[in-house]
Order: C-alpha cells, then structure tokens, then sequence
C-alpha cells in the first residue's frame, strides 16, 4: 500500500491508498479558496444574487419608478407651466431628463446597499465573510449586483424618452446607457462604503436620507447651473452627482438641433473659475470617486470582526 499528500502550502491535495477491499481510492480532493478563480466565482455569485433578489421582488421594481415618474411627468408639467420663457420652445420636461435619469439611478442604487446591513443583522454577511475568498470580492460582487440593479431601472426610465421629446438616436442612446452604468457604479460604490459598517438597518435608511436628497438637488438636474448665488454654487461643484448629470444633459441637448445660445444658457456645463469642465473629465471624476469609495468599502470589510 501506497500513500502520497500534498505539502500543506499547496491548493490542490489527493490520496491515492487503495481502499480495503480493492476498491477505488477516493477522488481528489481540492481546497478552495486562495486563487483569482475562486475570488472570480464568489464575485459572480454575489452578483447574481442581487439580480435574483431584485428580480423576485416585483414591488420594489415597481415602487421604484414611481418617484422618478412623478417627478418627470407631475413635477415637469406643473413647472412648465411657469416656465413656458424657454428658448425656442424647449420643454421643461426635456430639461428635466437627464437629471431624472440620474435619480431613478441614485435612489435604487444607494439603497441597493441596505441589502448588505440586512444580511449583516440577520447573520447571513458573517457566513459569507468567512468563506475562503478574499472579502474584497463579496464588496465589488455586491458593488456590481446593485449597479446593475440601478442601471437597468435607469435604461427603463430612458425608454421614456419619446415622451419628453428627446430622440432616440442610437448613439444618444449607448451614451445615456454607458454613463448611467458608470454613476450607477459609483453611487452604489458610496451606497456600499456607507453601510460597510452599520449593524441595523434603520441606521442606514436614515444616514441615506441624509446624503441622497442633497445630492439629488444639488446636482442641477431640476435647474441650470448658471446665474447661481456664490454659495450655491459652490455646493453645486461639490456635489459628485453633479458630474453625473451634466454630461448626460449636455448629450441630450446635442441631439436636439437647439441654437448655441439656448444650449449655453440650459446646459452651460460644470465650470471651475470659468473654465468649463469636458466631458470626459467629469466622467473621470464619477470613476475617480467611485474607486475611492470602493476601496474604502473593501478596507472597511477587511476589517476583523
């Protein structure tokens, strides 16, 4: 009889001893965890999850358009009302979009994250913490699931496009969809960064009210960010959603054939002491911050518990 192991710094292990009897010896035996693939397939599973549990819960998909529905369609209209000055005729509601996108986004992404101050108070998080994975892959797994989440909430809210008067052009379309899915990893990155450490979900809601509402009006996405008080307009610069919102007004306002002169005074852009801020540079700083808060997010998980 014969018998081989692996040293115990090795992942793979096996037995080769013949079983009494002449039977066949027991298969390998692999112990997970400790590589890219294990980390790679807790990620997905993560990810999935959220999907599932998104997915299952027909209210939440529901209740979740409302309030950007109500805003677009009941807000818009009745602010339309009192602004029917807008050059060449633009439509409230189509200076409205891009900011409601942007909220159909924030809202679902962010509590996305109570998800993780659920799992935790029910103990379901310490299961997944100590599996043989790096918990940076549950954090970016669930990062990832609630950014899904919220961009396809946002894409359901983009279909509604024809009704505010914003075209469906193919290239509007995949630049409305490439940076809704990039604010919705980010906002769900700070969500995630947030809840990190809270142990009731009460605590988090609450903490959540705090930022979300702020963030959503100081982001300019119920009104130009030009001819704004000092004050305010700092806060407006400070706002990292913000960022989100004006390239995708500045990408609707594009397609709609509007003289220079109506685009500059509705979509006038994020300016830092005159200088207006490109695109792609506030697309930059959504991804800047959201790596950041990640990262935060992943520290604070490493955390021995």
């Amino acid at each position: 009889m014969t018998a081989s192991s692996a040293t115990p710094s090795a992942t793979p292990s096996a037995t080769t001893t013949a079983a009494p009897g002449g039977r066949a010896a027991p298969a390998a035996v692999r112990v997970a965890g400790g590589t890219w693939a294990d980390d790679l397939r807790a990620m997905r599973m993560v990810w999935k999850r959220e999907l599932i549990r998104f997915f299952r819960n027909r209210t939440r998909i529901v209740t979740s358009l409302v309030q950007p529905i109500l805003f677009l369609f009941v807000l818009g209209t009745g602010l339309s009302s009192i602004t029917r000055g807008l050059p060449s005729g633009v439509n409230f509601k189509t200076f409205m979009f891009p900011g409601i996108l942007c909220m159909a986004v924030l809202f679902t992404a962010i509590f996305s994250a109570v998800s993780i101050v659920w799992d935790r108070e029910f103990g379901f998080m310490r299961e997944m913490l100590v599996a043989p994975v790096r918990r940076s892959s549950i954090v970016v797994g669930k990062t990832l699931g609630g950014a899904t989440v919220a961009a396809f909430q946002g894409a359901v809210m983009l279909a509604l496009a024809g009704l505010v008067h914003v075209p469906y052009s193919l290239p509007l379309m995949a630049t409305l969809v490439v940076e809704l899915l990039l604010v919705a990893i980010a906002l769900t990155a700070f969500g995630t960064m947030l809840a990190s450490r809270m142990e009731q979900v009460e605590s988090f809601q609450v903490v959540m009210q705090f930022f979300v509402l702020p963030m959503f009006f100081l982001s300019g996405a119920l009104f130009p960010l030009s001819g704004l008080p000092v004050w305010l307009r700092v806060l407006t610069r400070l706002d990292p959603l913000t960022y989100g919102v004006d390239p995708m007004r500045r990408a609707v306002f594009n397609h709609l054939g509007l003289p220079r002169a109506t685009v500059a005074k509705l979509a006038p852009g994020v300016t830092w002491g005159g200088w207006r801020v490109p695109t792609l540079l506030e697309l930059g700083i959504v991804v800047a911050m959201g790596a950041s808060m990640l990262a935060v997010a992943i520290w604070q998980f490493s955390k021995v518990e």
